[in-house]
């Protein structure tokens, strides 16, 4: 990720995480965020042994202080995990986490005789993974309809197939937008700022109940507005927020989630795991986003779908760019993504049809697309001034007005679109468990496209409508 663009991510989280002080990892290299100055380990005995071994090692360290090292969380709680203080979380700048860079070292004997983790960072889960595309959402051209636009059926109460969205909450006026008649969940806590501005990400939760809706008619969509905080939380809170989605209203046949982070290993998030574990006895199959990094690294929770023990359950989805010939410039790859599906510049309901609503771009655009793949990807445009992460702006930042329906681009969008494939599918064949749904709908797909050479399955909504590639916008 360029540094400038990751500058400005991490201080737009950081402004959304309020208290929270974030750190870059691993090593100032910008492929995650994390809690300064705290670890994360299991409730019980692993937190004490965690705890123990940083107290003796920083005793040990000339450059650290065992004083800190103290329980910073209930010692027990569902989602299994205990945060542990094992630094002053104001001490250094960005990246330069000395604390937990020897937490993490403490343990490693321990975890080599253990054959496992014991320890890890607490990472920030998130929408927001990169600042590509940072110029969306865009207001759909006047009179355009959705795409994918909305396929035929008829809702039946009695069959409908139940859809739990664990993202942003619902604009207030969602239910003035005709496909989502059959969605509830939670409200968007603030979509507005003091100037009547809309806030970064509002209604993407929105926007994706609308491309369910619209792919599969026949479902009952709910949405949670856990992550509304610019799309953002702390991974130890993360598990108990999806514990208590399920807790509302159930275990939904479908989960779709566009959230997640990489945190540069192979087995997992500790603080996921025993929600994924719960997750692994129900009939839910999670549908989850693979990130926006243009990176082969595993992305969280999506990169379950290629662990043994969770390969039935979740199924993580990539996004392709507008025409679905090959992979979007900003999707993330690699054999752990199980499936492709159109996710650049859909067309949806980021509101509902009250009144027009304001929005400020929140990042300026990139001159040529990073990437380098000779298209013009959403890196690259619309175009916008001004923007409000640089100071030294000479321009006033882009205003644009929504009302109704927005473009939008990334593996968020593609997610839903295959959460409503699957939907849709078990309508047409009758069929009550989503994991055989996917299994069968993959089975007779004969649609592919090609990811960094790789001939991947790709599921293409009938509905979907290709959009052209744009071609490389010159600069002067």
């Amino acid at each position: 990720m360029a540094p400038q663009r990751f500058r400005e991510q991490f201080d737009q989280i950081q402004r959304a995480m309020r208290d929270v002080p974030l750190a870059m990892g691993p090593d100032d290299s910008a492929e995650f965020l994390y809690e300064k100055g705290v670890v994360l380990a299991r409730d019980g005995e692993e937190a004490e042994i965690v705890e123990d071994a940083v107290r003796t090692f920083f005793t040990q360290a000339p450059d650290l202080t065992p004083d800190t090292v103290r329980r910073a969380s209930p010692r027990r709680n569902r989602s299994g995990i205990t945060r542990i203080q094992v630094g002053d979380p104001g001490e250094g700048a960005p990246g330069a986490d000395r604390a937990v860079a020897g937490a993490l070292r403490a343990l490693r004997q321990a975890e080599g005789r253990a054959g496992r983790r014991l320890v890890s960072r607490n990472h920030v889960v998130s929408i927001a993974v990169n600042a590509c595309p940072g110029d969306e959402p865009a207001p759909a051209p006047p009179h355009e309809p959705p795409n994918p636009a909305a396929a035929e059926g008829l809702h039946d109460p009695d069959t409908a197939v139940g859809v739990l969205v664990v993202d942003t909450g619902l604009m207030s006026d969602y239910r003035s937008y005709p496909l989502l008649a059959h969605t509830d969940g939670d409200l968007q806590l603030q979509e507005t700022d003091e100037q009547g501005v809309l806030q970064q990400y509002v209604g993407h939760g929105t926007f994706i109940a609308g491309l369910v809706a619209a792919v599969a008619p026949n479902t009952d969509v709910t949405v949670r507005n856990s992550l509304n905080d610019a799309g953002a939380i702390l991974e130890s809170e993360f598990g108990e927020r999806l514990f208590d989605a399920v807790d509302a209203s159930g275990w939904p046949d479908i989960l779709s989630l566009s959230a997640g982070t990489s945190n540069g290993r192979t087995d997992g998030l500790l603080g996921v795991q025993a929600f994924m574990e719960e997750l692994r006895e129900q009939h839910t199959l999670l549908v989850a986003c693979a990130g926006n990094n243009a990176s082969a690294t595993p992305f969280w929770p999506a990169a379950y779908a290629d662990l043994p023990e969770w390969q039935d359950s979740v199924l993580s989805v990539g996004a392709l760019r507008g025409d679905g010939e090959f992979g979007a410039c900003f999707s993330n790859h690699g054999a752990w993504v199980k499936v492709y599906a159109p996710g650049e510049r859909l067309t949806g309901p980021l509101t509902g049809w009250a009144a027009p609503v304001p929005y400020v771009y929140q990042h300026s655009t990139y001159d040529t697309c990073r990437y380098g793949f000779g298209y013009g990807c959403t890196c690259q445009f619309p175009r916008h001034t001004g923007v409000l992460s640089d100071e030294n702006a000479l321009a006033k930042p882009d205003q644009v007005m929504f009302q109704g329906l927005a473009q939008w681009s990334g593996t968020s969008f593609a997610t839903p679109v295959v959460a409503g494939l699957i939907a849709a599918h078990m309508t047409a064949h009758k069929e009550t468990d989503p994991r055989a749904a996917r299994r069968q709908l993959l089975a007779a797909n004969t649609e592919f496209a090609e990811v960094r050479g790789a001939h991947v399955p790709a599921l293409l909504p009938p509905t979907w409508r290709a959009v052209p590639a744009e071609a490389p916008v010159a600069v002067a």
